[in-house]
């Protein structure tokens, strides 16, 4: 596991004059604290309270934010304004950062200092890793610490500096090549995180994954050189409020070429971010483990790559999944969903109260919805959809759902196997939740995050090396149904 390069996250109680500051301003008091001169004060009155969204003011050892607080819009738009202000800045500034920057607040509603900070951690990840001299260019690049200044509870401390430091784990994860990482070496990089978060990680070889029969993770792996994995991810506190586990499932095909099927133009060129949904799962169970959340949760990881070499699977082919249903392969580009559904029906040897299934599974959702929600669709009860979209509300990654009616699932009739593994072009993205809905009895909430998960250029702080999209609005559901005893 990388060294991640993410500042320190402390609280504050006192300014020094010499310190780098950005201040929130929830109305048009000015801060005591900055001491400011006259003429600074009928500056920042000038600017920021008639037309900018901020000033700077540059000294000689330090330079200083103003932000203004827009009223008028809901608490959710007010911290996401904050977040894209503090990407903003950090452009700005241009990597001309003390090694301490302060964030404080005037008459700033409760949350907006942990918002702005959580925006501007966001928008100072990079992926350096391969670039010669980096690590030093980086440490003078970012501050070294964030200080917040004000009253921020304890939890909401360590919450934030809990979730940005899996948001940058799985980031690097993302964003590393194929010829670093492969299904071994994901389920290593897995392995070491569990080491220092303190859940429980059990790794499937092949022979074991042809013991069970898995046999749509085995026919997507069979084009690749390098074997396949299965990682069943576990954290059960002795406290855990719920009775029935929820189980996490997460797409882990480390590159997609396609298959036989091959991607063609620039279809292939992010392909390394498909296993975004197996990182984002590793990066739940780190949060909830290192901050011992009390809920019982299981993950599962089935990971390969896509590959049109050796013995690949082909179009034809009639593939008997773990569950025992026969599926007929006519795409060989539509293969996240097979090894997920051998997954989702293994999750049924837990007998879970809810199952979710997070992946960058079709250009459909990415099509309706383009970077703004992750399409969501499920046959579970519609309380948990409602906790779902206030959890993403809160950090700005918001669900759009979609019906799952049963007719969507007509189109997947094959006439020589139970199924076939990809149904009509229209309402592709339905029709692939509809799939995996076969392979369970339980309750199944499917997130396809192909829109907002594989970008390529920036949105603010999602920034395009592998944003992480899924980990915060997870983290956040999967908190309140502790808090709550929601799950049933």
């Amino acid at each position: 596991m990388e060294n991640i390069l993410i500042p320190e996250i402390q609280r504050v109680a006192e300014l020094r004059a010499d310190q780098s500051v950005v201040c929130l301003m929830g109305g048009e008091k000015l801060p005591d604290i900055l001491n400011l001169s006259e003429i600074e004060a009928a500056y920042i009155r000038k600017r920021l309270f008639e037309k900018d969204e901020f000033i700077f003011i540059n000294s000689y050892n330090k330079f200083t934010y103003f932000i203004r607080i827009r009223d008028g819009i809901s608490e959710s738009y007010r911290k996401e304004e904050l977040r894209k202000t503090a990407y903003n800045i950090n452009k700005h500034i241009s990597g001309n950062y003390p090694s301490d920057l302060v964030i404080t607040g005037v008459d700033a509603f409760a949350g907006a200092i942990e918002a702005f900070a959580e925006g501007l951690i966001l928008s100072l990840y990079s992926f350096d890793k391969y670039k010669t001299g980096a690590k030093d260019r980086n440490n003078k690049k970012h501050p070294r610490r964030v200080l917040l200044h004000g009253n921020i509870p304890d939890a909401s401390l360590i919450w934030l500096a809990t979730n940005l430091e899996s948001v940058y784990l799985i980031r690097n994860l993302i964003n590393e090549p194929v010829n670093f990482l492969n299904a071994s070496t994901l389920a290593n990089e897995i392995k070491q995180m569990s080491q220092y978060s303190g859940f429980s990680v059990e790794v499937l070889n092949k022979r074991k994954i042809e013991a069970l029969k898995m046999g749509g993770l085995l026919a997507v792996n069979k084009g690749s050189v390098d074997p396949p994995v299965f990682c069943i991810l576990e954290w059960k506190p002795e406290n855990c409020t719920n009775k029935k586990p929820v189980v996490l499932v997460g797409k882990g095909v480390v590159y997609d070429t396609g298959g036989l099927n091959i991607k063609t133009g620039d279809y292939m060129n992010h392909m390394k971010v498909d296993m975004a949904g197996a990182a984002v799962v590793a990066g739940i169970f780190y949060t909830m483990a290192k901050l011992s959340v009390p809920l019982h949760i299981i993950g599962l990881i089935p990971s390969t790559d896509n590959r049109p070499g050796g013995n690949a699977y082909t179009q034809g082919d009639i593939l008997t999944m773990y569950n025992g249903m026969s599926v007929e392969v006519v795409n060989t580009d539509a293969e996240g969903r097979l090894i997920l559904a051998d997954a989702i029906s293994y999750a049924s040897n837990f007998k879970p109260g809810l199952i979710i299934d997070i992946a960058t599974l079709t250009g459909s959702a990415a099509m309706t919805f383009g970077n703004q929600a992750i399409a969501v669709m499920g046959n579970a009860d519609r309380e948990y959809f409602e906790i779902l979209k206030e959890s993403g509300n809160e950090v700005f990654e918001r669900i759009a759902e979609l019906p799952f009616w049963d007719e969507y699932g007509e189109s997947l009739k094959s006439d020589v196997a139970d199924l076939k593994n990809l149904g009509s072009k229209e309402a592709g993205a339905i029709t692939a939740g509809k799939f995996l809905e076969k392979f369970t009895k339980f309750p199944l909430i499917h997130m396809d995050v192909a829109g907002t998960a594989m970008l390529k250029k920036d949105d603010y702080y999602r920034i395009k090396e592998g944003p992480g999209s899924g980990l915060r609005i997870l983290t956040t559901f999967l908190k309140k149904l502790a808090e709550n005893n929601t799950l049933r």
